[in-house]
């Protein structure tokens, strides 16, 4: 092998398309708050509680399109005792899913970049109603949800189902969420994932990935 062709190192691909997870990173993350909240009402302790709650969300299959709000409040319930309407409990938790506008911001930078742009949320029906409230969903080119594809990021296969969806090699696709674990799925999955801790360390963390410059974009508190 002629040594020049062994210094060549394969260019890496290029970003065209951003995953944004909802809750904990586009927006305040209602579903872990509002269930806190409830806990601490109950007197329980709520780190376990929300764990317990998003385990019967996957469990009973409501996160993925089965099941109602009422029906899944009734089975929590049941299983943890805890003490409230199925009326409240929902509002509580809609309530706490506040969009970052800068965020948004981000979002419509990218865009106008020509990358495209879209939301990647284990989240139930209410990921609707959230849109019908605060008109997001017209920022994005896509909104996968768990609720309508029928799988969660908990499923590593998924994040092969939205490169497919979004004809994309997983390498030219960006992914940022919260959460620890379905960044380590994304990136086992070959795309280049971000956690999400707080706005400082995700716009170095995109800068980067070249998708920002300096302090272009902004505070994404």
């Amino acid at each position: 092998m002629d040594e020049r062709e062994e210094s060549v190192k394969p260019q890496e691909e290029k970003i065209r398309v951003v995953l944004f997870d909802f809750g904990g990173v586009l927006a305040e993350e209602g579903w872990k708050n509002g269930w806190m909240a409830i806990a601490d009402a109950n007197g329980i302790d709520g780190e376990k509680f929300v764990e317990e709650a998003a385990d019967m969300a996957y469990e009973t299959g409501y996160l993925l399109g089965k099941g109602t709000w009422p029906g899944f409040w009734k089975v929590l319930q049941e299983k943890t005792g805890i003490a409230g309407n199925a009326a409240e409990s929902y509002q509580m938790i809609f309530s706490g899913f506040i969009l970052r506008k800068s965020m948004i911001n981000c979002v419509r930078k990218l865009k106008a970049r020509g990358l495209s742009v879209a939301i990647l949320s284990d989240q139930i029906e209410m990921l609707d109603a959230l849109n019908a409230r605060d008109d997001f969903f017209k920022e994005f080119d896509h909104v996968f949800n768990s609720y309508h594809l029928g799988k969660g990021k908990r499923d590593a296969s998924l994040f092969d189902d939205i490169a497919r969806r979004l004809n994309s090699a997983p390498g030219a696709i960006a992914f940022v969420d919260d959460s620890p674990g379905h960044v380590e799925r994304a990136r086992q999955k070959g795309m280049k994932a971000i956690l999400y801790t707080e706005s400082k360390t995700f716009c170095r963390q995109m800068q980067e990935l070249g998708l920002f410059k300096g302090s272009e974009a902004g505070k994404s508190s």
